[in-house]
């Protein structure tokens, strides 16, 4: 099977999406198939897929930009950017079919080259699924042969208007697992409790809610691992809340694993989320994660998950000091439900789904 995957951020940074692509790409490359990779980054050493680098603006860029119709965020702007190198590596006719979760212009890009002979298309909803279910301004333009919905809301709303799969985010156990703690590579203390938040700097990610909840627990560390526009806000307001003990932090890919395992507890508090590699990433390190109570949460993390009701501002610091407390035994728990979520086993849905949508035809 030919299958190009295609997302302006492949091999430049490390988000939920792009470590998805990467590691469906790395299992379906290793078992035969021939995969290609477009994206802004550098090429890596040592990788079974193919690599093509394209240029872009990035999205930091824009930030102050102005907000307009196609153009709502700066996310929009840096998509926009990667076209012209995105079309100018793509060759329609090398491949069975392509791979996006990136709307409006990849999306757009990839259905448009090679016109009726092009390659099927499947968009994965790693950034939630309003392109599709959306018909106002220029969602109405969305179009896809398969849709992949990496949770099951998404795929109860779409599986009547395209054809769906449900397959979640997973994580690699060989990288994320249980294991000394090595703060002193992030210049942690070691005298008092770390909480980890992993996430970018947004206002639908709720840092500032995580910053009240660890300001209720004496001595407690807050990390943000992340960047984003709020930084500057957010770090004024930790200021005030949490004198001396927050830090803002970007991390390679490759420290994660280490960065997971130093932390006493992780905090994810987004209610949107598509689906949250820090929650499978964090459970399978055999980490205490605290989010919010959700249907969506719950099918991730089942009864491991310590879960706060959004409503009630006390109960995430409520949820916070169980993690903390949380023993042994509860961690293990962790570590094996995480196993559910292998790579290996979810690139092997993916190529089901990738056969079905190809044999079935646009």
């Amino acid at each position: 099977m030919r299958i190009l995957f295609a997302l302006p951020g492949l091999h430049r940074v490390d988000r939920g999406a792009e470590v998805a692509f990467i590691s469906v790409a790395s299992e379906l490359a290793e078992r035969g198939d021939q995969v290609t990779l477009i994206g802004s980054g550098p090429p890596r050493a040592n990788q079974p897929y193919n690599y093509v680098q394209a240029s872009l603006i990035n999205r930091e860029r824009f930030e102050r930009w102005p907000r307009l119709p196609l153009f709502r965020t700066e996310t929009a702007w840096e998509d926009a950017s990667f076209i012209p190198g995105l079309l100018k590596a793509y060759n329609p006719a090398d491949f069975d079919v392509t791979v996006t979760c990136s709307y409006p212009f990849t999306n757009w890009a990839l259905r448009a080259a090679g016109g009726r002979n092009r390659p099927a298309h499947v968009f994965v909803t790693q950034n939630g699924d309003w392109p599709a279910v959306s018909n106002r301004a220029e969602y109405r333009f969305f179009g896809c042969d398969g849709l992949v919905c990496i949770n099951p809301d998404y795929f109860d709303r779409n599986r009547e208007a395209y054809r769906c799969a449900l397959i979640p985010n997973g994580v690699d156990t060989k990288r994320f697992h249980p294991g000394t703690a090595e703060r002193g590579k992030f210049e942690l203390p070691t005298d008092r409790p770390v909480i980890l938040m992993v996430s970018a700097m947004i206002a639908s990610k709720n840092i500032d809610k995580g910053i009240a909840a660890v300001s209720a627990l004496p001595d407690a560390l807050l990390i943000v691992a992340g960047d984003g526009p709020l930084r500057a806000d957010l770090k004024a307001l930790a200021d005030e809340r949490l004198p001396g003990r927050y830090r803002q932090i970007t991390v390679p890919s490759a420290d994660m694993p280490a960065l997971y395992r130093s932390a006493d507890a992780v905090l994810h508090l987004s209610q949107d989320e598509s689906f949250g590699n820090v929650y499978v990433e964090a459970m399978a390190s055999g980490v205490p994660i605290v989010a919010y109570d959700s249907p969506r949460t719950r099918w991730i993390l089942g009864d491991e998950g310590l879960l706060g009701d959004p409503n009630v501002e006390s109960s995430i610091k409520e949820q916070l000091a169980k993690g903390l407390d949380r023993s042994d035994k509860d961690r293990k728990r962790l570590v094996e439900r995480a196993s559910q979520f292998e790579w290996s086993a979810i690139a092997g849905q993916y190529r089901d789904f990738f056969s079905e949508v190809i044999s079935k035809g646009r």
